[in-house]
C-alpha cells in the first residue's frame, strides 16, 4: 500500500471517530497501539446488563472445553493420518483431594475413532502417540483448569458413528434437520 493511500485512510478514520490529534497506527501482529484502539471502541460501545457472571470465560461446560482440548491434539499430532473423524467423550472429572491437602484433577477421556487402524495410529508404537497427545493436553488443560491434572485417555472404534444419530447426540453434536 502506498503512503498516499495510508495517509488518505487515516485522514477518513479520524474523521468517522472524530480524532484531532495524531494517533498510533494499530498493528495486531505487533502490538503497536491495540491498547489505545481498544479505549477509543470501548467510547462507542453502551452499557448494558451483564449476561455473564464476571468470571466466566466460555459459555461451553467445561467438559467440552476438555473434550477440544484432547481433539485438537490429536488433531494436530497425527496431521493428515487420521482424518477428522476423532471424537473425544470425557466420562468422568473428579476433583481429588491428596493426604497433605493438595488437590489435583482427575479427568477420564476417551478418543473415538471409526477404524481400527486409525486406534493403531492414535495409539503409535509402544504408546508413544497417546503418550504425547496425552501430555500437551494435559498441559493445556492445567491452564484452563488453573491447577495440576492427571489425565487418562483411552481410544475406542465405534464404526460409522459419524451416521448414528444416537452416537453423535450422545457426544454432544446438536442436530439440525
Amino acid at each position: 500500500m502506498n503512503k498516499e493511500f495510508k495517509n488518505l485512510r487515516l485522514d477518513q478514520y479520524r474523521k468517522v471517530f472524530g480524532i484531532s490529534k495524531n494517533f498510533q497506527i494499530v498493528s495486531a501482529s505487533e502490538g503497536d497501539g491495540c491498547s489505545e484502539l481498544i479505549d477509543i471502541i470501548l467510547n462507542f460501545l453502551p452499557i448494558g446488563p451483564m449476561l455473564f457472571e464476571e468470571d466466566t470465560i466460555c459459555d461451553q461446560p467445561l467438559d467440552n472445553l476438555l473434550a477440544d482440548l484432547v481433539r485438537e491434539q490429536v488433531l494436530i499430532n497425527t496431521r493428515e493420518e487420521v482424518p477428522h473423524s476423532v471424537a473425544v467423550k470425557i466420562e468422568k472429572i473428579k476433583e481429588i483431594k491428596r493426604d497433605k491437602g493438595k488437590k489435583f484433577t482427575a479427568i477420564l477421556a476417551t478418543i473415538i475413532v471409526e477404524r481400527t487402524s486409525q486406534k493403531g495410529i492414535l495409539i503409535g508404537k509402544k504408546g508413544s502417540m497417546l503418550k504425547t497427545i496425552g501430555q500437551t493436553a494435559r498441559s493445556n488443560m492445567k491452564k484452563l483448569i488453573n491447577g495440576p491434572v492427571h489425565l487418562e485417555l483411552f481410544v475406542k472404534v465405534v464404526p460409522n458413528w459419524r451416521k448414528k444419530e444416537s452416537k453423535l447426540m450422545e457426544l454432544g453434536y446438536e442436530l439440525d434437520y
